[in-house]
């Protein structure tokens, strides 16, 4: 047998075991061919790790978060305010004006009436918690190519018009009258819909009486403004801005953001019909959610060192400093087939069917490039970055081997005191990760499944892990020739 082959294969059946049981100590040389004197040995390290605060992430998702709610395990409270911009498919067009029925007495054209719609699939907490929001008009729109975080406020930062539309809307999830109304129609999705009935001024100072009749009648003064989101964005509609005023219970996970404009047309020259256009939010343009954490809360529980936090959206993440000197020590010239490291949750002290659900997946990346990972839209390449699933069956995130991103910290370290005696000390983060909870999307491609997006998780998540002041286990297996 060839000695390369026989390594794979060892290589394959350590990782194996490996996998099956965290107690690796027993495995040596009696699994090896001893002509070939392939040495195998393993060894138990201890990693630290700590909560961090983390005060914002990269907020861009296809869902908007818009509610107030209270973690019921820690008290704190989490609010998530939510902007959205309206694409304008290339080509919009409406009829003709002449066969536009809803004019005024001056004969121009009018919107009947105009609602924006927050549709929403999903939701935490309470449908029927009282909630109030206010919604403002942007001035100007967001852009496209700048990176917005979680702590960015459109009111905060200038970008909501002054003297722009603002409507206060009070509203449960479930609207129990128009629920009950049309909860047997088949494409019924829950919503919260703001009316925009109400005289409105442009920026050019002209007054309509409602914003409906404001898009409609831009529409055919410049139909140039229509011909793209860009356009449309910068033109017409900059965006709008919701803002939480009020309440307390639930948190509305919006995935469709609609604005309708309602009138009438002839459709015969002796029928009338009732008409719609309408722009929605997609992922074709910006969609930003602001969240505020509870900070004294989280301040609290970061300090807790009985065992660290993951809570997102932003909140704290776990950071794990791996001891890359006791592993490589005495094993300079040895291979690590596999370092596996298992981080175990705690269970939630509290029952409650409102008790904030476990982080689905974590990604462990190098605590200096959680930013660019997420700025660059990087994906894990099980190198030096990972992903892990949590198990509901042994009630924990499992990294089978995480030996390359070792050896890699391990080789920049020698790489940067070549040139840099004091380079450990300008490099305090050389030997930590961060776990941090995210969202990922694959795609089907030749009959494989490819990763092709991995984002910060923007959903309610929370979970304790076995850490802090207790260490956490990284099992090593080595091998080597001799």
């Amino acid at each position: 047998m060839k000695i390369r082959h026989l390594a794979t294969i060892m290589a394959s059946v350590l990782i194996g075991l490996s996998s099956c049981d965290d107690t690796t100590e027993s495995i040596g040389l009696s699994l090896t061919d001893k002509v070939d004197h392939l040495s195998i040995s393993s060894s138990v390290f201890e990693a630290t790790t700590r909560s961090v605060a983390v005060n914002s992430v990269i907020s861009r998702s296809s869902k908007g978060y818009l509610g107030r709610i209270k973690d019921p395990e820690t008290g704190a409270l989490i609010t998530g305010d939510f902007m959205t911009q309206f694409h304008c498919m290339e080509g919009y067009h409406l009829t003709s004006l002449d066969s536009i029925v809803s004019k005024d007495d001056a004969g121009r054209i009018i919107a009947d009436s105009c609602e924006l719609r927050l549709f929403y699939t999903s939701y935490y907490g309470d449908s029927l918690a009282s909630m109030k929001l206010t919604l403002y008009e942007l001035d100007h729109p967001m852009l496209e190519n700048q990176t917005y975080y979680s702590d960015f406020s459109p009111l905060e930062q200038g970008y909501v018009r002054e003297d722009g539309l603002q409507k206060s809307k009070a509203y449960t999830l479930v609207n129990t009258a128009e629920y009950k109304n049309k909860q047997k129609e088949d494409d019924y999705v829950n919503n919260i819909c703001i009316r925009l009935n109400e005289p409105y001024t442009s920026k050019s100072g002209e007054t309509y009486n409602n914003y409906g009749t404001y898009v409609l009648r831009t529409f055919y003064d410049h139909p140039e403004y229509f011909a793209n989101s860009f356009t449309f964005t910068k033109n017409v509609i900059p965006g709008f801005f919701l803002k939480m005023t009020g309440g307390l219970g639930s948190m509305a996970y919006i995935t469709a953001p609609q604005l309708n404009i309602y009138y009438r047309m002839y459709v015969k020259s002796d029928s009338i019909s009732d008409r719609l256009t309408l722009f929605s939010g997609t992922e074709e343009v910006l969609q930003t959610t602001t969240v505020n954490n509870d900070a004294a809360t989280i301040d609290q529980l970061v300090n807790d060192n009985s065992c660290t936090y993951i809570k997102s959206p932003s909140g704290i993440f776990t950071e794990v400093t791996i001891p890359i000197d006791d592993i490589i020590k005495g094993h300079e010239k040895d291979t690590i087939n596999t370092a596996k490291i298992v981080f175990n949750r705690i269970n939630n002290e509290q029952a409650s069917v409102y008790t904030l659900p476990t982080p689905s997946t974590l990604l462990m990346v190098e605590t200096d490039s959680v930013a660019s990972f997420f700025e660059k839209g990087k994906l894990a390449n099980n190198k030096q970055t990972y992903l892990s699933t949590y198990s509901a069956a042994s009630n924990n995130y499992s990294f089978n081997n995480i030996g390359s991103l070792i050896l890699a910290m391990h080789h920049a370290r020698e790489a940067g005191k070549r040139t840099d005696p004091e380079w450990e000390s300008h490099h305090p983060n050389w030997n930590k990760v961060m776990l941090v909870p995210v969202t990922t999307n694959y795609t089907t491609y030749n009959y494989s499944t490819l990763l092709t997006e991995v984002a910060n998780n923007m959903a309610l998540t929370s979970t304790r892990l076995v850490g802090g002041s207790t260490p956490v286990q990284i099992n090593v297996i080595y091998s080597k020739f001799e």
